[in-house]
């Protein structure tokens, strides 16, 4: 940069002609060393070259886009709105502006806002039909596979990733979330204790058998990519860890450790470093790793591994009485994602604690709700606060619902559907 620089200092004396062409250049290299910082996560020096860019080519678009998501990443939601002000400004259909201008109406919980502004786009770039060719495409597929699986439907799920799996395009993320889905179908907080499961001895079977089947995935896994190959040594890892045995878990976290140390605050990373530690009962060095990722700026892109750091470390203060500090962490699981049925049980669980079986309940109906009904357990947690709640109208249908799709569900009949019918009868 110090050559370009001295270039631009001596081309209105010696070429000015050429002046536009080196202010271009000028840019480029700054958007370069922006570019270079980003992947660093330096945000403050990625920043700085964006700002020398647009100095040199105040009308790129790009650049202002850069920062304005930078801006964003960093939480500083009043300088972002200003860029995406000024992109609007000139192009004032611009998809990814008005994407980002969403997302902070989201974040400022002015919901109406932000959900206009999401109609706009669609407006703007409806899709006239429906091709008869959808379903056969990768995309469709791999999307409909992640809705599956956040519906509480892991079988689902897989049929469709599968479907994904050999493309070029979707198949390195299908294959990452298959992975997942076999190692943990039931999306729990992986070295979480806080939570009673009933039925957890019946399902080490099924464990194994997801373990066996998420290794053969990764056999077949071949990613072509630096941020692919990384993927797969963290799936390795995490198939590692599934196996609660202690030597598999010792050598996961030290590959995981070895992942942190080369990828400065690498959140996946960070976070299977702390899982492994809690397997490991090792808790003081698990909240360690936590509370770095609970320092974290928030970002799309890492959403996921962010909230189960947060719940998992909200799982520690729980067992250990700290309720306002979980209930802190909880509070920012759902300002992200309204639909977090995690943070709803522990506070239906922090509730519980503290007997208020009202508020309980109300969080356990969300968790219910926003679970899918998928879940026995929250149902089991709901029924027995209706019940607690004298709601026995109310604990008899849950218990319906439970039984109904687990007919063998432990303890539910017994304790809370016969009590709740009793209590009816005059």
């Amino acid at each position: 940069m110090d050559l370009q620089s001295r270039i631009l200092k001596r081309v209105p004396l010696e070429q000015p002609e050429m002046i536009p062409s080196q202010k271009d250049m000028a840019a480029s290299i700054c958007v370069r060393f922006g570019e270079h910082y980003l992947a660093e996560k330096d945000y403050a020096k990625a920043v700085r070259s964006y700002k020398d860019a647009l100095s040199y080519s105040p009308t790129d678009n790009k650049v202002v886009l850069e920062l304005a998501q930078l801006y964003l990443l960093q939480g500083h939601l009043d300088l972002c709105e200003q860029h995406c002000a000024i992109l609007l400004q000139t192009e004032k259909n611009h998809e990814t502006a008005s994407v980002i201008m969403a997302d902070l109406m989201f974040r400022k919980q002015d919901y109406e806002a932000a959900i206009n502004l999401y109609h706009q786009v669609l407006e703007k770039m409806p899709a006239k039909k429906m091709s008869s060719r959808v379903p056969l495409e990768p995309g469709f597929n791999y999307c409909t596979g992640i809705y599956r699986w956040h519906i509480g439907q892991p079988n689902e799920a897989l049929k469709f990733l599968n479907k994904a799996r050999k493309d070029s395009t979707w198949g390195q993320s299908a294959t990452y979330y298959m992975v997942q889905i076999c190692l943990n179908p039931d999306n729990e907080i992986v070295g979480g204790e806080a939570l009673e499961n009933l039925v957890a001895e019946s399902k080490k079977e099924s464990e194994q058998h997801g373990v066996r089947t998420a290794e053969k995935l990764l056999r077949e896994f071949y990613p072509h990519t630096a941020r692919g190959q990384t993927q797969l040594r963290l799936l390795q890892g995490l198939c590692l860890l599934a196996t609660r045995e202690k030597a598999n878990v010792e050598a996961a976290l030290g590959a995981f450790i070895e992942m942190a140390q080369a990828e400065k605050d690498s959140v996946p990373a960070l976070l299977a470093v702390a899982q492994a530690y809690m397997l490991l009962k090792q808790v003081p060095k698990a909240r360690t790793q936590l509370k770095r990722l609970a320092k974290a700026p928030w970002a799309m892109a890492e959403a996921e591994d962010l909230e189960k750091s947060w719940l998992l470390l909200a799982d520690i203060y729980c067992q250990g009485g700290k309720f306002d500090l979980a209930s802190d962490l909880l509070r920012r699981c759902v300002q992200y994602n309204k639909s977090c049925c995690k943070a709803y049980e522990y506070m239906g669980f922090i509730m519980e604690k503290e007997q208020s079986y009202k508020d309980a309940a109300t969080n356990y109906e969300l968790a219910w709700k926003y679970g899918h009904h998928a879940d026995p357990a929250i149902g089991f947690k709901l029924a027995f606060n209706y019940l607690k709640d004298k709601r026995f109208v109310e604990a008899i249908e849950v218990c319906h619902n439970v039984l109904g799709e687990h007919p063998n569900y432990p303890k539910i009949r017994e304790e809370i559907l016969e009590k709740a019918r009793g209590s009816l009868r005059p």
